[in-house]
């Protein structure tokens, strides 16, 4: 049964860390919940900091990895040069077997949302239960539905969300990685700010950073970071596609 934390706790530490280095809130969040501890990354160009940052504080923590199997090759292969490159221990998550197998090339079309929660959301349900805490790259000015994440988030079924690059930017992103000489997703190049499964993103030139991810859907967010992890599958939908 992961912990609980009480919403006065959670308020303490998040006056404790307005403004705090995030290699003080890793090594905070290490010190409290090893080893039913984890982070996450989709490994594009914004998550590299992070991933540095843990390499540096806490190279213990593993990295949960959704292959949704999805992933531009671009994706694998950038993932694959930053765990050599930083030393990281990765986990890879996968989305159930029964489900990959039933699941149709268009249900991505068809139900973007369904498609998320079938290899994403559920794998990480799955993830989760192992866990006390998990450490997540999201920061508010990437969307208006993550303008209000904190960076110690207690979690409806008990856990610990951690953020913490909550209060940063993208030019923080940008300047961190400069000033360490961190590598960038090839795709960057091209255009994809916002590096997510190969058939829901598309370039976004110049727009704001999530502007390529389920373009002209309306869609914003995969459901990893909304109410939607939080809330347990119907009977049947653990094995709907």
């Amino acid at each position: 049964m992961p912990v609980t934390m009480s919403p006065d706790e959670a308020s303490a530490l998040n006056a404790r860390f307005i403004g705090a280095d995030p290699a003080a809130v890793l090594a905070w969040a290490t010190g409290r919940f090893m080893p039913r501890l984890a982070a996450t990354s989709s490994f594009q160009t914004q998550s590299v900091p992070l991933l540095h940052l843990i390499s540096q504080v806490c190279p213990q923590v593993p990295v949960l990895f959704l292959d949704t199997g999805y992933h531009f090759p671009e994706t694998l292969a950038f993932r694959d040069e930053l765990i050599a490159r930083f030393g990281l221990t990765v986990q890879i998550v996968r989305p159930d077997p029964q489900q990959a197998a039933a699941r149709t090339e268009s249900l991505y079309r068809r139900d973007p949302d369904r498609c998320c929660y079938v290899h994403k959301v559920l794998p990480m349900q799955r993830a989760l239960r192992d866990l006390d805490a998990w450490i997540s790259g999201i920061r508010r000015d990437q969307t208006p539905q993550r303008a209000g994440a904190q960076v110690v988030e207690p979690l409806p079924q008990g856990g610990v969300k951690i953020n913490p690059l909550a209060g940063w930017t993208r030019e923080d992103v940008w300047r961190y990685s400069h000033h360490h000489d961190l590598p960038a997703h090839p795709l960057l190049a091209q255009g994809y700010l916002s590096v997510g499964c190969a058939p829901c993103t598309v370039p976004a030139f110049g727009g704001d950073e999530r502007a390529g991810r389920w373009a002209g859907t309306g869609k914003t967010e995969c459901g990893l970071h909304t109410d939607a992890l939080h809330q347990p599958p119907s009977p049947d939908q653990e094995h709907k596609t």
